[in-house]
């Protein structure tokens, strides 16, 4: 890993109306557009989507640190981010976010270890920790 300060650059570009595109040097761009919610198609990816997905994609890249790092072995993460978006004190924000992970592990791996690596997955989470609002970890351990 570089020392920090790390420095990460985005940008976007759009019109009146229509698609935004956004870009980050030597990945493809994305269009984007307002939610269903807010107006918008609902058929690409939004700001509000991007940013839950981001914690999602953010706590299973942690998780395979931390499990490397004990030397835990697993076979298979799914997380679902669900983020409830909310009017408080005149400012539109997310208020809570509720990350249900589900781990997939080999028979008689220790579930304990799995359950404790799965929450210090979401205490060391770099976007989590970047967000305000409430967050909870549902999360559960599964033998294939």
């Amino acid at each position: 890993m570089q020392p920090y300060p790390h420095t990460y650059v985005a940008s976007a570009t759009g019109a009146l109306t229509g698609e935004v595109r956004i870009e980050s040097k030597g990945v493809p761009s994305l269009k984007t557009a307002p939610p269903r919610e807010f107006d918008g198609p609902g058929d690409v990816w939004s700001p509000e989507t991007l940013l839950i997905a981001a914690i999602a994609d953010c706590y299973v890249l942690t998780f395979r640190g931390v499990s490397r790092a004990a030397k835990f072995d697993w076979d298979k993460l799914e997380c679902r981010v669900e983020g409830v978006l909310e009017r408080i004190d005149g400012v539109t924000r997310f208020s809570r976010y509720t990350n249900r992970a589900i781990l997939t592990v080999k028979s008689g791996a220790d579930h304990g270890t799995a359950n404790k690596l799965l929450e210090r997955a979401e205490q060391v989470c770099l976007v989590n920790n970047s967000l305000m609002g409430d967050r909870r970890l549902v999360a559960s351990v599964l033998e294939c």
